[in-house]
């Protein structure tokens, strides 16, 4: 019996149109029927661009369930997330940002046919830093390909910012996930069978976002729940301030190599296994604990 087809759950930032409809493609052609998203627009964002985007998802046959606006706080995705996965109701939710592109072995209703079978309740993914093959922050062309833009991919969030790498990308209705879709307490998907979750976040504008979020979180404009999101932020920029402006994709920590949307990186399964079940989060990040010393990141410890 075939699987029904997951409810794609996701909240929208100022991103190009181009990229929403390049997104909404790829779900598409994963086998998503059914989109339940919500813009969050923060203060600076122009109004034309905001219109934009409502009339672009408009014409790619969406209609988003709500639009917020305001200060961008930490928690402020969880809860537009978790409104959206009540309205969404039972059955399989895929969890995704808007930059994000998840890529499977299989046919999505495979991946959830194995999960069910397996009795798990939720699938896990690993981000996959698309950059340039320069490393250079640029714009990317509609009528082009985002693989032509960012042909290279790597592991820039895991070995730079010292972020969490994992996702829960499908979940069951009644899986409690945390926050940025990274665990789900009290549950471990199969490391053997992790997707690969394409991450085009590193575009023209970013570094004004990372900028912005360094400002906002240091005075308290936006809330914070660790300083993990500011931190983060601050790696990068130091990174390529220190390399003119640029990421350095030659770094041969980040294992940028060239990757495609069409097919799985070389001896993904193994790679993927390695750094799911050996990241360990920074216990600098960790609430309360910020005056400790964080642990060395490795890839041989085992959850």
């Amino acid at each position: 019996m075939l699987s029904t087809p997951p409810a794609l759950i996701a909240i929208v930032g100022p991103v190009e149109p181009p990229l929403l409809a390049a997104w909404v493609r790829h779900y598409r052609w994963l086998g998503v029927e059914r989109f339940l998203i919500a813009f969050h627009f923060p203060e600076h964002v122009p109004d034309q661009r905001r219109h934009e985007l409502q009339a672009a998802s408009l014409e790619l046959g969406i209609t988003p369930t709500t639009s917020s606006f305001g200060p961008w706080h930490e928690r402020t995705n969880t809860r537009l997330r978790d409104a959206l996965r009540h309205q969404a109701g039972p059955g399989w939710h895929l969890l995704t940002d808007a930059d994000e592109f998840q890529q499977y072995p299989v046919p999505l209703n495979e991946v959830i046919a194995q999960a069910e079978d397996a009795g798990r309740q939720v699938v896990g993914g690993l981000m996959l830093d698309r950059v340039a093959e320069s490393g250079c922050l640029t714009d990317w062309r509609p009528q082009g390909e985002l693989d032509i833009a960012y042909p290279v991919g790597g592991h820039l969030t895991y070995r730079l910012l010292h972020g969490d790498p994992r996702k829960i990308v499908l979940a069951r209705h009644d899986v409690t996930v945390s926050s940025g879709n990274h665990r789900a307490p009290g549950l471990r998907p199969d490391a053997d069978r992790i997707c690969a979750v394409h991450h085009f976040k590193w575009r023209s504008g970013v570094l004004e976002d990372l900028r912005r979020r360094v400002q906002h979180f240091s005075t308290g404009t936006w809330q914070e729940q660790t300083r993990a999101v500011r931190d983060e932020a601050s790696r990068l920029l130091s990174h390529v301030d220190q390399h003119g402006g640029v990421i350095n994709t030659s770094d041969q920590r980040f294992a940028f190599r060239p990757v495609s949307l069409d097919r799985l990186p070389h001896n993904w399964s193994n790679e993927a296994r390695s750094i799911f079940t050996g990241w360990r989060p920074r216990i600098a990040d960790q609430p309360g604990l910020e005056t400790m010393k964080a642990p060395t990141h490795t890839s041989s410890r085992k959850e």
